[in-house]
């Protein structure tokens, strides 16, 4: 049975929204889109090498389907981990709009997503990775369904924007595993799930 793994972008303020471009997403008129981008150094370039050296297959939102889609394809640089596993792995896609998807080796999933993604789990090995696609992403973490968040907190506060832990969020309890910063001030941490949260008193 495989293990579903999330890796995200997050300001110290908790919005995921358009990190890697203007026109990425302007939902609710959010016009910084693009605020990753001047972290980017060397050590954010490894730890997402590294990453992308595990995955036996990939599972995506709709919207960061076809941001994926629109560029991956495209890249044809044997030496990149990151386009090589892209383009040549399994990807699912959580959609109720889209029809069919033309980048090669693309499954379209719906219905229930949570019986969908724990059934691709069971008959998948080893790691299934989520980028981005925070709505799919907030959706699973509802029913314990993704076991590792990689959180790359970035030095800046947005103010507003669509925010990964919402109000409303599943009480969830998370084991810290790993932990480094980039030479830029990106904080990254790795956690597992650990199931729900326990509380006490210093009373």
């Amino acid at each position: 049975m495989a293990k579903l793994s999330l890796t995200q972008f997050i300001s110290l303020d908790g919005v995921y929204q358009a990190p890697g471009g203007p026109e990425e997403d302007t939902r609710g008129g959010f016009g910084q889109g693009g605020w990753s981008v001047p972290y980017g150094d060397e050590d954010f370039g490894r730890f997402i090498n590294e990453v992308f050296e595990r995955p036996t297959a990939f599972l995506l939102g709709r919207r960061t389907y076809e941001i994926f889609a629109g560029y991956w394809p495209l890249q044809k640089d044997q030496t990149d981990p990151v386009a090589t596993k892209l383009n040549a792995l399994p990807k699912y896609v959580a959609s109720t709009t889209l029809d069919s998807a033309d980048w090669s080796g693309t499954t379209v999933l719906r219905g229930d997503m949570a019986k969908e993604v724990t059934d691709l789990k069971e008959r998948t090995d080893g790691e299934i990775q989520m980028h981005g696609s925070g709505h799919l992403a907030q959706s699973l973490m509802a029913h314990d369904l993704i076991d590792t968040l990689h959180l790359l907190f970035f030095p800046v506060v947005l103010g507003k924007g669509l925010r990964l832990f919402p109000e409303g969020a599943m009480p969830t309890a998370f084991r810290h595993v790993d932990a480094r910063t980039t030479a830029s001030g990106i904080a990254i941490h790795t956690y597992e799930l650990a199931g729900r949260p326990e509380y006490g008193s210093y009373v």
